[in-house]
């Protein structure tokens, strides 16, 4: 199989492990608060990782080490806004949905941070997102909700992330990157709750089974995975291919929880898809189907 298929494929699979994440969260969180939540996953996760990688991560220098951790930053911001949107959403299918928002504005950020000019498609793409993002506020800007407002910001976070995560991943060894990437959100969420949250007394059996599916599956795998996949395409492609997200969370949570969406957010929903599957298609693709 050629690199480029492989790595569209273990981009495939991260998007399934990337939605089994937001039902682990949502369960662990209801017994553990949700930054010291993240905290105990990131920092647990990247010492799985540490036997595998700790010759690398003794081999790096100075610069390389503060460049793996400032993707890390970036990271812990955009998990610990998600993971306090999650905490007051009533919707995890409509989140992940403003989430996916941090693809299209991927190729903004590789313009800003490293002079890639958007593609033409990207343009035609971006109204459709905004549209949608309307449509899931029931229509008017000002009755977003604030769970909407913090996946958001966290889309934002995420974008910036995942430009530097592929731009270092073709000189840092990916599982250094993704051990170091971890620690960090993890010291950050730690942080966090040091400073804001109260622990509560007695913690549930059932919520420390969330919280090692979140550790093993959902942050130790998946970022390994991502970050390998990331290697070996291209940043645009990788990010269109994590469109998938969304869709495959949307079908958990509403196997899981029961959920449902009124027709004004399934519009929304669909229009942000459609905008990104837009992105998708190659101008090449749309000047056969004129010429046809």
């Amino acid at each position: 199989m050629p690199k480029n298929h492989k790595a569209d494929s273990i981009m495939v699979i991260t998007t399934l492990l990337a939605s089994a994440g937001w039902i682990f969260s949502s369960e662990a969180i209801q017994g553990l608060p949700s930054a010291g939540f993240i905290g105990i996953r990131f920092i647990l996760a990247s010492l799985l990782l540490l036997p595998f990688c700790y010759r690398g991560l003794f081999s790096l220098d100075r610069k390389t080490l503060l460049q793996a951790s400032t993707v890390g930053c970036f990271l812990g911001a955009a998990i610990l806004l998600w993971i306090y949107a999650i905490s007051i959403s009533d919707s995890l299918g409509e989140g992940a949905f403003i989430m996916s928002l941090s693809m299209l504005l991927v190729p903004i950020v590789a313009w800003l941070l490293f002079k890639n000019r958007p593609p033409r498609m990207f343009w035609f793409s971006l109204p459709f997102a905004i549209a949608g993002l309307l449509f899931l506020s029931q229509g008017s800007v000002w009755s977003l909700s604030g769970s909407q407002i913090w996946f958001a910001i966290a889309a934002l976070m995420l974008a910036i992330q995942f430009n530097l995560n592929s731009h270092f991943a073709q000189k840092i060894p990916t599982l250094v990157l993704t051990c170091i990437q971890l620690f960090v959100t993890g010291l950050l969420g730690i942080t966090v709750s040091l400073l804001t949250e109260t622990w509560p007394e007695l913690i549930g059996i059932e919520t420390w089974g969330w919280l090692g599916m979140s550790v093993f599956i959902a942050t130790s795998l998946r970022y390994a995975l991502q970050t390998a996949g990331q290697k070996n395409t291209t940043t645009a492609n990788a990010a269109i291919i994590m469109i998938l997200e969304p869709v495959w969370t949307v079908i958990l949570s509403m196997l899981w929880y029961d959920q449902t969406m009124g027709m004004t957010k399934l519009i929304g929903c669909c229009l942000i898809l459609f905008s990104l599957l837009i992105y998708r298609v190659s101008p090449k693709y749309l000047l056969k189907i004129k010429t046809a």
